[in-house]
């Protein structure tokens, strides 16, 4: 039997980058997170952060260290949700918006992770 389980980003400083993203996803650091791996629970699955003593950054959207992976997150309006994640420490790299208003945002977290801000026609919040 197979259970995913974590979903694991490499960092210079764990409870810096978990503080991070838990104010972006509004939820806390899980107990018994420390500097070399903290974590913030989603049921039964965890998003990590493990400690790498010589972390380099991945350099998007050029390929001398390649990203690897990145975080979608779904939201109702850009803005407010832009004007956040920014001023938490992101930082906006490119805008794939269309003149609906639907379409995404790649921003780079603190320490260099791409993550998006989406906004897809037809998602449903329920």
């Amino acid at each position: 039997m197979l259970k995913f389980t974590d979903f694991i980003i490499d960092c210079p400083d764990t409870m810096a980058l978990a503080d991070f993203y838990a104010k972006v996803v509004d939820r806390e650091i899980a107990e018994g997170s420390d500097e070399m791996w903290a974590s913030i629970r989603f049921g039964d699955l965890y998003l990590a952060f493990q400690r790498v003593e010589h972390y380099r950054p991945p350099t998007w959207p050029g390929d001398e260290h390649p990203k690897q992976y990145h975080l979608d997150f779904e939201v109702d309006e850009f803005e407010p949700e832009q004007r956040r994640v920014v001023e938490l420490g992101a930082t906006l790299q490119k805008n794939f918006i269309g003149p609906e208003g639907y379409g995404w945002q790649v921003y780079t977290d603190p320490v260099g992770h791409p993550f998006c801000l989406c906004r897809n026609k037809g998602f449903d919040w329920s």
